[in-house]
């Protein structure tokens, strides 16, 4: 997955904040390489396992049901 397809998934589900921290109920979605780890490069971020083809997912207490068709239809988007 490039870089742009990663942020462009993580732009299109709704049920998944866009955000970095965790310890929270609800459940977030985070493209690493185009945020957290921008300024690293492409060698870097590989090392660090979180390369552009990387999602991070952080799942709270929704409905599995309205989690995973959030993420079939970033996932359609993309």
């Amino acid at each position: 997955m490039s870089p742009e397809l990663g942020i462009k998934l993580v732009e299109s589900v709704n049920l998944f904040p866009h955000l970095a921290n965790v310890g929270d109920g609800r459940s977030l979605i985070l493209h690493p390489a185009s945020t957290t780890h921008r300024q690293l490069t492409e060698e870097q971020l590989i090392a660090a396992g979180a390369g552009p083809d990387v999602i991070r997912l952080s799942i709270g207490l929704e409905s599995v049901e309205d989690l995973i068709a959030d993420l079939d239809k970033g996932l359609a988007a993309v």
